[in-house]
């Protein structure tokens, strides 16, 4: 099925293997008038845009001048009301810490038809790369996504962290690379043991990919030795370590 005219399609791209996108997302990549993507695509994907096709980028990157959310979503608005297919090529699912949620009413408000493609989130995708379940039974039968964006000491609120801490099974942080050292210590401050398994996967599915092992405790230092960087998926719990442990008996 090709992308109507006229209307904006919320595509999650998956972890970054262009593979780990879904048929119905790939369709409508190939199909689409326009794309507008981030900046953690893989540039193989775009390599299916059709050559009449326009592309635009509107990743946000540090030190970059990046257009505003706000922006994002009169471009989209703007593309569709001139009778264009446009595909919205977002990491991962459009609706885990994408702001795909806010693209979605902003269209609806407008009145322009958008339809919501679901993503491979790395949430789930990271870990599974290196080997890790977030669930495994009599190990962890529940998971917590949490973003890592907000450092345990603002003040602003955000993430409680002394709540996460308190929440039985898997915890899998994304983008949280920056406060690390602050999350762990925040986690460990609540009840979480400094000796439980923890692991940063970065680059998950993409060629690049490197992961770092460690605890509770370690892993922060470890992440920074080992010069780790976003984009990073970071899981706590027994997960990490039990499987393996599984697979040696």
């Amino acid at each position: 099925m090709t992308a109507r005219s006229g209307t904006i399609y919320l595509v999650g791209a998956g972890p970054g293997d262009p593979g780990l996108i879904t048929v119905r997302g790939r369709q409508i990549l190939e199909s689409a008038d326009v794309v507008v993507h981030d900046r953690l695509i893989s540039c193989r994907l775009l390599e299916c845009v059709r050559a009449e096709a326009r592309l635009e980028d509107v990743g946000k990157m540090p030190g970059r001048k990046s257009r505003s959310q706000e922006q994002i979503n009169e471009l989209l608005i703007n593309l569709a009301r001139d009778g264009r297919s446009v595909c919205r090529l977002k990491g991962g699912d459009p609706f885990v810490f994408g702001r795909g949620g806010e693209e979605m009413l902003a269209a609806q408000t407008a009145g322009v038809p958008i339809e919501v493609i679901p993503g491979v989130t790395s949430a789930i995708a990271a870990p599974t790369a290196v080997g890790v379940p977030v669930t495994h039974r009599g190990c962890s039968s529940s998971f917590t996504i949490v973003t890592g964006h907000d450092s345990p000491s603002t003040k602003s609120g955000g993430v409680e962290w002394d709540r996460i801490a308190q929440v039985p099974g898997t915890i899998v942080i994304l983008m949280g690379v920056a406060n690390l050292g602050f999350i762990c210590d925040a986690l460990i401050q609540a009840g979480r043991s400094a000796s439980e398994p923890a692991q940063v996967v970065e680059s998950a599915t993409f060629p690049e990919q490197r992961t770092v092992v460690g605890t509770l405790g370690t892993i922060a230092n470890l992440v920074r030795d080992s010069d780790i960087s976003n984009p990073a998926t970071t899981v706590i719990g027994p997960v990490v370590t039990t499987l393996k442990t599984d697979l040696e008996l």
